[in-house]
């Protein structure tokens, strides 16, 4: 899935919007942002171009301008490819959903995979896999497991968490929303199993096989907790272990959106929330995940177990499951 940002289909137009980020590219926001309205002024329906007039807008401090053009964005972006509804959000424009804007994330991950771990590691120091399973080593030795029999690596990504784990599991799976992420790992060998899906789906209705589950900075696109812990523990073996990050934040709210586009959850409500879902912590350690635009984003490393003793966590959900036999399957 991509987003049409080369052409309007106007010459003129599209000269304009050429000129505009030469502009945006030298530090002229604003001047990029006029120029990217007199191209409007041309083609109305370009919905690409309403998104670059509220990225330079927004970038030359002129906050109701950006929203303004988000508004006409999100009404010509049927699909939520561009994330209009997210920016509106995250600035108070609209109401955050709870859940993965699934279109939008799609569209950024399939643009973004060709470069993904080259930005990642090289120019954002990104160390949240290396520091997932340094955490999982150090449980591990303590708990006595030589090994995992199934893994699971949501939004798995071009595999930087899979390589880490490999050698710790018998049978490692991937789930990614993305095909060019799935394309780009799938070079690798790294997972005996691939799946393009949403993590909430790829999860919903399955046996509990899992022995371990991670999730390197992918519920920061999910939103609320509790649902995505709802999806996730069922697949997970009672004693099974599940490995994940989160960006933070230090208020009050379970969790808000950041103009990153990104989730920030708080730290009580995440223990809370794990709690509630018949997770026991093992550990909860607080880092610095990677840096954005020069600054570093604060974050949980967590580790935390399934209750051994199940049968104290089925829902009525779970009991009619057993009861009638029922088996689920990844949607791919």
């Amino acid at each position: 899935m991509t987003k049409a940002f080369h052409s309007s289909g106007d010459v003129i137009a599209d000269r304009r919007s050429g000129y505009a980020r030469m502009l945006a590219e030298g530090g002229d926001h604003a001047a990029a942002a006029d120029l990217m309205a007199q191209a409007l002024e041309l083609t109305p329906e370009w919905a690409a171009g309403w998104e670059l007039l509220g990225n330079y807008s927004e970038k030359a401090g002129d906050i109701s301008g950006a929203i303004s053009a988000w508004r006409h964005l999100e009404a010509l972006d049927d699909e939520g490819l561009f994330g209009a509804s997210l920016k509106l959000a995250a600035h108070g424009a609209a109401r955050a959903g709870e859940g993965t804007a699934v279109s939008y994330v799609e569209a950024l991950f399939d643009q973004y995979a060709p470069r993904f771990e080259s930005a990642l590691l090289q120019n954002l120091g990104y160390q949240v896999p290396a520091l997932l399973d340094g955490m999982l080593g150090a449980e591990m030795g303590r708990l006595g497991i030589d090994h995992f029999a199934r893994a699971i690596d949501l939004g798995c990504g071009t595999g930087l968490m899979g390589e880490r784990v490999r050698s710790r599991v018998s049978y490692l799976e991937g789930v990614d929303l993305s095909a060019a992420m799935i394309a780009e790992t799938g070079k690798k060998g790294i997972y005996d199993r691939l799946d393009k899906a949403e993590l909430v789906v790829a999860l919903t209705g399955r046996a509990a096989e899992a022995d371990l589950v991670t999730a390197a900075d992918v519920f920061i696109y999910c939103g609320a907790l509790p649902p995505v812990l709802a999806a996730v523990v069922p697949a997970m073996m009672p004693g099974g272990l599940l490995a994940f990050s989160l960006e933070a934040h230090d208020g009050e709210e379970p969790v808000f959106l950041r103009p990153s586009l990104r989730y920030a959850h708080g730290v009580a409500a995440t223990r809370q929330a794990l709690t509630d879902a018949g997770l026991e912590i093992l550990q909860f350690e607080m880092a610095t995940l990677r840096q954005d635009r020069g600054a570093p984003i604060a974050g949980m490393l967590i580790l935390a177990r399934r209750s051994a003793n199940v049968n104290s966590l089925l829902t009525l959900d779970d009991e009619m499951t057993m009861g009638f036999g029922a088996s689920g399957g990844v949607a791919a």
